[in-house]
């Protein structure tokens, strides 16, 4: 058993989560117990998953996409309203960490596509950036733009969209996981032959053409499920106290 602020001060301090601007509040965003025994973690906290965090008895439901995202009607009705009211009536706490867990340098969405993929040589995809939330990264050996897309779709589970460019070999390739389609721009300015995410907008068709980068979008979903399970298998470690993951597998 652990004290639900330790882990939030623990988690906070090792994401680095105050140095990050973000969309949503990073960290504790319900309180529930102020012990915790068991954490479920999961890449949205929807209905399904604090549902699933209710059946195994979680005291803490752990996300990277959770509520109070700007921009967001401030009224707790409707959706929203019984996901809040669920959680709140089982005193499930929900802790999100969005910017700050892509950008992990190990625990991280893009570390972890990095690992898969066995990437080389990681390094920034904007060198201004304090903390990256984006990456570039070296395959071992260049690969067809074909060979490319399998590999993705075998490693990520995700029927892989391919825009392509004019590159007839990838072997520098740029990669923020999520809805990050727009940092194409920055992989061209970097001269990255292929450009990794999750969605894709019809923008991006004519992008990846006249940019020439190849561009992947392998699921939003599909590209942020590995981070919460990481940061909860290490606050399983640091505090020895039970974690597992919950799958809901959205195909965006």
């Amino acid at each position: 058993m652990a004290k639900l602020s330790d882990i939030i001060q623990w988690c906070d301090s090792t994401l680095k989560a105050a140095e990050f601007k973000d969309y949503a509040p990073n960290g504790l965003q319900i309180e529930g117990k102020t012990e915790v025994k068991k954490i479920l973690c999961a890449v949205t906290a929807s209905q399904s998953a604090i549902e699933a965090a209710i059946a195994q008895q979680a005291d803490l439901l752990l996300v990277h996409h959770g509520y109070f995202w700007k921009g967001e009607a401030y009224p707790i009705t409707g959706m929203r309203g019984k996901r809040i009211k669920t959680l709140i009536q089982h005193d499930i706490s929900l802790v999100g960490y969005h910017l700050p867990l892509d950008a992990h340098p190990t625990l991280g969405n893009n570390a972890a596509i990095a690992d898969l993929l066995e990437l080389q040589n990681i390094e920034a995809l904007d060198p201004s950036e304090r903390h990256p939330i984006g990456n570039i990264g070296y395959l071992k050996q260049a690969l067809s733009p074909e060979a490319f897309k399998t590999l993705l779709t075998e490693k990520l589970g995700f029927n892989t969209i391919h825009l392509a460019a004019d590159k007839s070999q990838i072997q520098k390739v740029g990669f923020c996981t999520g809805g990050a389609q727009d940092f194409i721009e920055k992989a061209a300015t970097q001269d990255c032959d292929a450009y990794i995410s999750g969605e894709v907008s019809e923008r991006t068709f004519y992008q990846a053409q006249e940019l020439n980068v190849h561009y992947f979008a392998c699921g939003h979903h599909a590209t942020e499920r590995y981070g919460v399970q990481r940061l909860g298998k290490a606050i399983a470690e640091q505090f020895n106290i039970e974690y597992s993951y919950f799958e809901l597998n959205n195909p965006i």
